[in-house]
């Protein structure tokens, strides 16, 4: 799919910041959009700040109806001109089907997440317009000023960013060209089936997980083979899997230091896909961001990765 770029930000136009997934923490929240807002304006939505409703699920922001009006405000805003996710956790996947397309479409403008936020990229790709795969709000006070430089790079510079300085293993070999799908893995999987899948054949798959165990990670990774969703990928980067381990392993006794990557290597291996690991994305406190579905070169031969379409045009 040929993807829209929406236009480059300017110094000083206006981010939204919306929490249309889990509840936000405030105070981490305003460290790290402290990161951008001398470069950007920046414009809180008010369901963050405001009390939650004891109707609300303790896992979401606010309800559903609310959730979704704040983001399609911004959807619609012609002065907000980027919309950054404050946090992820869960509560996207229930207000996917509420939200305006038609307003992306007609004034594309780059939605910015990772975690839960994979399905809102994931929707975005498939109106046409591409997203960048990044920080949410609350994880950009932790992060080195290496990777808000790059991602205000990716926001306001319409080239590639070519050879990234990844330190990559190889787990394969060869040369493999698609474009570059970065994601969730639980997302990933739950998303097969919807009208949203991730864009997976011909890719470059990169996947990054928080707090689950390795079965699970199995077992992601299986249905994902399964549904045929990998049928057609061409190679795998695996992320962070950060606290991807068992504290009570049903065999007893405790999991090795790896397991986590031992056993996303297992499975991508027995799919036959080439793989590399040690991509500088997920929940610690690296997370470099990424074009959404831009093409990429991989080398496995020499483990380097160059990306070779823009973000913005």
């Amino acid at each position: 799919m040929k993807l829209a770029l929406p236009p480059r930000l300017q110094k000083g136009q206006t981010i939204g910041i919306c929490a249309p997934a889990g509840p936000v923490n405030v105070e981490r929240l305003h460290k790290g959009l402290a990161k951008l807002g001398s470069t950007f304006e920046l414009r809180v939505a008010d369901n963050i700040m405001c009390d939650r409703s004891p109707s609300v699920p303790s896992y979401l922001a606010a309800s559903d109806a609310a959730r979704a009006a704040e983001l399609n405000a911004m959807l619609a805003d012609p002065d907000v001109r980027c919309i950054i996710l404050a946090r992820g956790g869960y509560g996207l996947m229930r207000i996917l089907d509420e939200l305006d397309g038609g307003s992306l479409v007609k004034d594309p403008k780059p939605i910015v997440g990772f975690s839960d936020a994979t399905a809102l990229l994931a929707w975005a790709y498939h109106l046409g317009v591409r997203g960048i795969h990044d920080p949410l709000g609350v994880q950009l006070g932790d992060l080195g000023n290496d990777d808000i430089a790059h991602l205000v790079r990716l926001l306001t510079d319409p080239t590639p960013v070519g050879e990234r300085k990844w330190k990559l293993a190889a787990h394969g070999t060869g040369t493999h060209k698609g474009p570059l799908v970065p994601a969730n893995l639980t997302l990933a999987s739950m998303l097969v089936g919807t009208p949203w899948p991730l864009p997976l054949e011909g890719a470059i798959a990169l996947f990054e997980e928080v707090g689950e165990r390795p079965y699970e990670l199995d077992r992601y990774l299986t249905q994902l083979t399964l549904t045929g969703a990998l049928r057609e990928t061409r190679a795998v980067i695996v992320g962070e899997l950060l606290s991807c381990h068992d504290p009570s392993p049903p065999a007893g006794g405790s999991d090795p230091d790896g397991m986590a990557l031992a056993t996303v290597l297992e499975r991508i291996h027995a799919f036959g896909l080439p793989a590399a690991s040690g991509a500088p994305v997920g929940h610690g406190t690296r997370n470099e961001a990424i074009a959404f579905a831009a093409a990429c070169e991989l080398d496995l031969d020499k483990t380097t990765i160059a990306i070779t379409e823009a973000a913005v045009a």
